[in-house]
């Protein structure tokens, strides 16, 4: 499924007015018309007493034909705008007329919000249609009043496209936002549809196409997309350790000793076939109590036990024999370490991830990526991101997507930007929002998973570097999920993570379209 910005959808409105002739009113009608029937699928309708809260624009148009739905449903309707009905346009006083001439109670507010305050605490439920997606400055004055009476109110809200408040193209709370039961979004989600905080108040997301054509919402120029999931590729019945590919890990010291076993062993749990892990000298017999299916390749320390530059040949030599090296994981903040990460990352003629501490020692020279000749991905939280960019952490949150995307383009690398609802992007401006996965996986040792499970998906299932970076994302999100059932999300560690990557695979296997439909279970298609 397609994702959308603001002005995106705008376009797309304006394409199905002029270029398949269907009119505003009726794109309006239908939008309503979907809310209502998950109002109804949702919370039920006759009898029941609902508050409408619109404003001036086509989201308060939207509210207005939910409001004559929800009465010719058998419901009692109260309808309060905090706009002025002389600025409606063509579309919403369309609807507004027949409002008007079915007689539903219309009440326009001004400062004082007794009446909406009074209403709705006689009713049974609420629905948004302050702002839609068309806000772009913090709310103030009677609307932010009237959004902290909506949710002060104790009944489920209903938000129409998105909660008034949150930013449609980045998430964010502007001052205050509704904090909706559900949301029906119209035509595509939108960025802060599926971006926290905005995913948070959202409640359960429903999305109808609102009669527009596949053609229009499938564009190719739209570059934003749910990541969904292919079926995974049977496993040959003659593989061996060899057919299932084998991978080097540029991993660990002797006070890390944890990342490189995770991301070793999260490449065998996720079907790779041969780990190698080219650690410290002193650090190796640890890890290898602990991982024994690991090849280890104990190589030149410091006198802090980290990687030495005198690996760096050695290094070289063994990656030649691999299809794919992992950089990073554990590897330190020394500066000779750091140094031979810089100089690895430029020499490696392998398909290569970078991680962690890998991804510090790019910090002052990010483009060597751009400059490689085989393919790259980078796996950063929002600190490492912010440290490869020079941008600060906040304008990094302010909007992921902007930020991603330019990376990606300057660096020619996919790259994961990780966090609740990670992002994946392509070198070509590709944006996936990855679903999958929850709160207990912030936990020490996940990242690591991560990156084992993304070099299985590239050398034991044969998916491009692009498409595997994004579908281990999936893959280490569903295995947080199974392990969250199990265990819950408190207290959730690394090694729950990596001991549900077998039972994650089979889920996919066996039960992908269950998986990919309604996006895991978080986007329901009206």
């Amino acid at each position: 499924m397609k994702v959308s910005r603001v002005a995106e959808m705008r376009q797309l409105d304006h394409t199905a007015i002029e270029k398949y002739a269907i009119p505003g009113t009726i794109l309006m009608e239908n939008a309503g018309e979907a809310a209502y029937y998950a109002i109804l699928q949702e919370f039920g309708m006759a009898g029941k007493r609902f508050v409408v809260v619109c404003g001036s624009g086509h989201n308060g148009g939207d509210g207005l034909v939910v409001a004559r739905k929800l009465h010719s449903g058998g419901a009692g309707v109260q309808i309060f705008c905090l706009g002025k009905p002389e600025k409606f346009d063509d579309t919403v006083r369309f609807h507004y007329e027949m409002v008007k001439r079915l007689g539903l109670p219309f009440v326009r507010l001004g400062d004082d919000l007794t009446p909406l305050r009074e209403a709705l605490a006689q009713a049974d439920a609420a629905i948004d249609a302050i702002f839609g997606t068309g806000l772009s400055r913090p709310v103030s004055g009677r609307y932010a009043e009237a959004i902290r009476l909506l949710n002060a109110g104790g009944r489920p809200v209903f938000s129409l496209d998105i909660p008034s408040g949150i930013a449609g193209d980045t998430g964010q709370v502007l001052g205050i936002a509704v904090q909706a039961a559900a949301t029906i979004t119209f035509g595509l989600p939108k960025i802060g549809n599926l971006l926290y905080p905005g995913f948070q108040h959202g409640g359960k997301l429903f999305v109808t196409h609102i009669s527009f054509p596949p053609e229009l919402y499938e564009q190719e120029s739209l570059k934003l997309a749910v990541n969904e999931v292919p079926p995974l590729p049977p496993r040959p019945r003659d593989g061996h350790k060899g057919t299932f590919g084998k991978a080097l890990f540029i991993a660990g010291g002797s006070r890390y000793l944890g990342a490189p076993y995770f991301a070793a062993m999260a490449f065998l749990k996720a079907g790779g076939g041969l780990a190698y892990l080219a650690t410290p000298a002193p650090a190796a017999p640890f890890i290898a109590g602990k991982g024994s299916e690991i090849v280890m390749l104990p190589q030149p320390a410091t006198d802090e036990g980290t990687l030495s530059l005198e690996a760096y040949d050695g290094l070289l030599e063994a990656a030649a024999g691999m299809d794919f090296v992992v950089l990073g994981p554990g590897l330190s903040l020394h500066p000779e370490s750091q140094e031979l990460a810089r100089r690895l990352t430029q020499r490696l003629e392998k398909p290569l991830l970078v991680d962690g501490d890998g991804l510090t020692a790019l910090a002052g020279s990010p483009d060597i990526v751009a400059m490689r000749s085989a393919p790259t991905a980078l796996t950063p939280h929002p600190g490492e991101m912010a440290r490869l960019t020079g941008l600060s952490i906040p304008q990094i949150q302010a909007d992921r997507v902007a930020a991603l995307q330019a990376a990606t383009a300057q660096w020619q690398a996919t790259i994961v930007l990780k966090g609740a609802h990670s992002l994946v992007g392509y070198p070509d401006g590709r944006i996936f929002f990855n679903l999958s996965g929850n709160p207990g996986m912030g936990t020490a040792g996940s990242g690591d998973v991560l990156t084992g499970a993304i070099a299985a998906m590239h050398t034991a299932h044969g998916f491009p570097l692009p498409e595997a970076t994004r579908l281990g994302v999936f893959l280490h999100g569903l295995a947080g999920d199974l392990a969250a059932e199990t265990l819950g999300e408190d207290g959730m560690v690394a090694g729950d993570i990596l001991a549900a990557l077998p039972a994650a695979l089979r889920r996919w296997r066996e039960d992908y379209k269950a998986l990919t439909a309604n996006a895991y279970g978080k986007i329901f298609t009206l």
